[in-house]
């Protein structure tokens, strides 16, 4: 198993971030043009339109299972191209696409392709870092690459103002080369030849035998796949909601930003406080937080109608304020015991909560037409089965170190 535990570079950081922004990039410069993007394409149901950000994320899942255990066999950098070579390909499929289900096509593969990005990034990470020192890493890897989703929204806008929605994914394409050449340039390979596992057919079924050996791991898996599930449904819903609802097309943007800062602010924190507290502390709390937040909110507004927009923010910043304190955590908890298959761990970790997420994701969207209550009544539920995964966890393990 390797663990380099040095101390982290900014360059290191950064690069890692950068490599994983794209995939917010990709989704996020999107959302001010989902309107725009269903007249060319004439489709004008804004929860049809909703596929345009969560058929990504499938993508995202299943690409994992192949660019894994290719990172596993033959090194991550070589993957990493690949994956781009993938993106930039769908990229044209959904700029020529004639209708809804050509656009979703091409960006399902777009996620496949930034699939890469996502988990090579982890894979590296953990390749280098271990324990407590890998969740902080993590933590100011993601406060940076939450930066793109603060600001991508209103490049989507002003790059509308002055041309087309077509010109979004040409930005996208520039900068993931941009991204691309700055990776071949500076960042070494991680995957030590003694331990790269041989290509075969039975690598994946090797690779989930091992990983469902690790209860921490699959929990903690599962976890973030009903988080993220919840999360997704803001993310995909949440053009409609300021844009239609509330009837702030022009302010949407600068409110995105806003309470992507929060999700910022906490995971910075997380990546100041883990040492002193631990990675299970703090996303346990913070869990619990976010499930009382959202209750709160079903509580108060049960049939009531939608709050102002300013008690909407609000809540919706302390629910992200609690998750930043969870994502890298979880994530980090997860991969912390399979350190020796990384590549594919990371692979299987991001497809299992993927692929519990969009359904999540798929269903509670298809409730948020007049309301937001279905919102958070979504979070509450998924935020109590990870509460409930979470005390099985911490039970098991309290189990395991007594024996």
């Amino acid at each position: 198993m390797q663990k380099e535990n040095q101390k982290p570079s900014f360059e290191f950081m950064a690069l890692m971030a950068a490599l994983m922004s794209i995939v917010a990039l990709s989704i996020d410069t999107l959302l001010p043009a989902i309107p725009n993007i269903g007249e060319t394409i004439n489709s004008f149901d804004p929860t049809e339109n909703q596929k345009l950000i969560t058929m990504i994320f499938l993508g995202l899942g299943l690409g994992q299972l192949f660019f894994g255990p290719l990172s596993d066999s033959y090194g991550r950098k070589p993957v990493v191209y690949l994956g781009m070579v993938v993106f930039a390909i769908a990229s044209f499929i959904c700029l020529w696409a004639p209708n809804l289900e050509w656009m979703i096509v091409g960006r399902i593969l777009q996620g496949i392709g930034l699939s890469v990005a996502r988990s090579i990034a982890i894979s590296i990470i953990r390749d280098t870092y271990s324990g407590d020192l890998m969740a902080r890493v993590m933590s100011f890897v993601t406060a940076f690459f939450i930066l793109v989703p603060v600001v991508a929204p209103s490049i989507g806008k002003i790059i509308l103002d002055v041309s087309n929605w077509q010109a979004i994914f040409y930005v996208q394409l520039v900068c993931t080369l941009l991204v691309g050449l700055w990776f071949w340039r500076r960042q070494p390979e991680t995957l030590k030849p003694e331990y790269k596992i041989p290509f075969t057919r039975h690598v994946f079924i090797d690779g989930l035998k091992e990983f469902m050996r690790y209860k921490e791991t699959v929990a903690f898996t599962l976890a973030s796949g009903f988080i993220t599930g919840a999360f997704l449904v803001y993310l995909s819903a949440s053009q409609h909601i300021f844009e239609d609802l509330y009837g702030l097309k022009d302010s949407f943007p600068y409110i995105f930003a806003g309470l992507s800062i929060s999700i910022g602010v906490s995971t910075f924190s997380n990546g100041t406080l883990v040492l002193r507290y631990g990675m299970w502390k703090l996303s346990y709390m913070a869990l619990l937080a976010f499930c009382a937040v959202a209750l709160l909110f079903v509580l108060l507004f049960w049939q009531t109608g939608n709050p102002s927009v300013l008690v909407l923010i609000v809540f919706l910043f302390l629910q992200f304020f609690c998750l930043g304190f969870m994502w890298g955590n979880f994530r980090s908890i997860a991969m912390q015991p399979i350190g020796h298959i990384a590549g594919i761990g990371a692979a299987i970790n991001g497809f299992i909560s993927t692929v519990i997420a969009i359904p999540i994701a798929t269903f509670i969207g298809s409730y948020v037409e007049d309301e937001v209550l279905p919102l958070f009544l979504g979070l509450a539920i998924c935020g109590l089965i990870s509460v409930a995964i979470f005390w099985m966890a911490k039970r098991s393990r309290k189990l395991a170190t007594a024996k």
